[in-house]
């Protein structure tokens, strides 16, 4: 598998990092984990193969996580790079997911459906087991964010897992489902003295991090309170194990 991060940040504008999206290229196909309204634009600064996306994965319905979706679909009915294509687009996420996507639709005829390609909504819900792209195993967690919001857990054919927290609250519960996972790309949203209960601050992160002994760890959704510290250096007084601060165009083999 294949991480490349597009955006690192939040909804607060930001110079160097954009809101959230992360593509994964896995032997079975690519998956978008999030779509911000940046998204569509930094898939191509990267020149990443999105004209042959085969899912997207929305964690929950913050505008920052998924206000690209419409955008994208928009793009897509007018882009020559997807005029041939035939296999369909899957778009998964909580339950309630068709019901935004039909209503941003319709609110100005915008025929996000009228693809050349088949376009399916799948919605799940939590602790549930699936394939979000043929033959690679999916899992889901519910976590203390929004009502709806679900991490994700990737198992590829070498048994090697990828886990994706997004935005969460701490719960010692998250430990279990990520135990063990060969990257866990965890949100930190704040350095410390959090303003909300419904995100994690370092020291939050890295106890999740000694619980669930992932191989590496990536920390993302990064405030800007974040700018100009060593947010490594910070963690490694926390936990021993390797944490790669996430920045917009970092590439890692998992």
């Amino acid at each position: 598998m294949k991480l490349t991060i597009l955006g690192s940040g939040t909804s607060v504008p930001h110079p160097e990092r954009a809101a959230p999206a992360h593509w994964l290229e896995t032997s079975k196909g690519s998956l978008l984990l999030d779509i911000s309204a940046d998204a569509p634009h930094r898939l191509a600064q990267e020149r990443l193969d999105w004209p042959n996306l085969d899912a997207i994965w929305i964690s929950h319905f913050h505008l920052d996580h998924m206000g690209g979706v419409a955008p994208f679909l928009f793009g897509s009915r007018w882009a020559p790079q997807v005029q041939g294509r035939t296999k369909p687009l899957r778009i998964f996420g909580p339950n309630g997911l068709r019901r935004i996507i039909e209503a941003m639709n319709d609110s100005n005829n915008y025929k996000l459906f009228e693809q050349v390609f088949p376009v399916e909504i799948v919605e799940v819900g939590p602790g549930l087991d699936f394939e979000i792209v043929p033959g690679l195993a999916a899992s889901t967690f519910s976590t203390p964010h929004t009502d709806e919001s679900l991490a994700l857990r990737l198992k590829a054919e070498d048994s090697k897992l990828f886990v994706y927290t997004s935005d969460t609250g701490f719960s010692e519960d998250l430990a279990p489902f990520a135990k063990d996972a060969a990257l866990l790309l965890l949100e930190c949203s704040f350095r410390r003295d959090k303003p909300v209960k419904k995100h994690l601050e370092l020291v939050e992160a890295m106890s999740l991090a000694r619980a669930c002994a992932p191989k590496r760890v990536v920390l993302t959704h990064l405030y800007p309170e974040w700018d100009d510290v060593d947010l490594v250096a910070e963690a490694r007084l926390l936990w021993s194990g390797e944490t790669i601060e996430a920045k917009d165009g970092l590439r890692l083999e998992i």
